[in-house]
């Protein structure tokens, strides 16, 4: 079984069965997007398959620059991110809260980056994502 809810390499997730698979997170789903929109113009999605282990997931970038991965699950949805080392430093300095900078201390540090996903299961978990890409994008 993949990560996502979504496990067919021949099936990219629509509207409607994303929608029925996010459930009432759909919502959440749909405002962090547009918050991602409107605070960094241009945003091009893309839908990726990254094998039967993890499925697909949407890429969200500007211009180039890969900001966040929203993976779907059922009823909730992950939020995947990449932050190198200045990114890191900076949000060791910010008013994130201790149990997301945990997160980030135990990520595993690689060349592009220590990568980390974070659970989305209700609107309150978006404000972290939203200081999050600010401090990944300021820098």
């Amino acid at each position: 079984m993949a990560l996502s809810a979504f496990d067919d390499k021949a099936n990219k997730p629509g509207a409607k069965e994303l929608a029925a698979a996010l459930g009432r997170t759909s919502s959440a789903w749909n405002k962090l997007k547009a918050y991602l929109a409107a605070e960094y113009a241009p945003l091009t999605e893309e839908w990726k398959y990254y094998g039967q282990k993890y499925g697909w997931t949407l890429q969200l970038k500007q211009k180039k620059r890969t900001i966040l991965y929203m993976t779907p699950l059922e009823r909730y949805f992950l939020v995947g991110i990449v932050l190198g080392e200045k990114t890191v430093r900076a949000a060791r300095k910010s008013d994130l809260p201790d149990w997301v900078l945990g997160v980030i201390n135990r990520a595993t540090k690689h060349v592009e980056g220590r990568g980390i996903r974070l659970e989305i299961k209700r609107q309150s978990d978006l404000e972290v994502v939203g200081i999050l890409a600010a401090i990944k994008m300021a820098h």
